[in-house]
């Protein structure tokens, strides 16, 4: 009897800690590549740009883009938990941040400096 707890104790662990690595790696993957974002309700009307993820390595770093994807600043910080991520980054002179947050597999959903509702999707390549 002993053995057969043994056993499902064993096998019940190794599953669990699968599917806790599998979570890790969805999670770190999760934001890699662009992402077209609308915020909303800025003093300048509504607007487009595009937030570019890329791994260096184990991190993430990132650009912003305007709406006809030239570069308008490098991330200069980006916080990463589960499947949110803070991207802290300069716009016309002032340090901003923009919360991310994963809706589904190619939508999310968040704010910029906790006022700007902010809300986007993953640019699918076209191949």
């Amino acid at each position: 009897m002993k053995n057969v707890i043994l056993s499902f104790s064993t096998i019940f662990f190794l599953l669990f800690s699968f599917s806790i690595s599998a979570q890790t790696k969805d999670s770190t993957d999760y934001f890699i590549g662009n992402w077209n974002v609308l915020l909303k309700g800025l003093p300048q009307g509504d607007t487009k740009m595009f937030v570019n993820f890329e791994k260096k390595d184990t991190a993430l770093s990132g650009t912003i883009l305007d709406s006809t994807k030239t570069e308008i600043a490098k991330v200069s910080k980006i916080e990463k938990k589960g499947y949110t991520v803070t991207v802290y980054f300069t716009a016309q002179g002032y340090d901003v941040f923009l919360f991310m947050e994963k809706k589904d597999e190619d939508h999310i959903a968040g704010n910029m400096l906790n006022m700007f509702e902010a809300v986007g999707d993953r640019v699918k390549e076209v191949k």
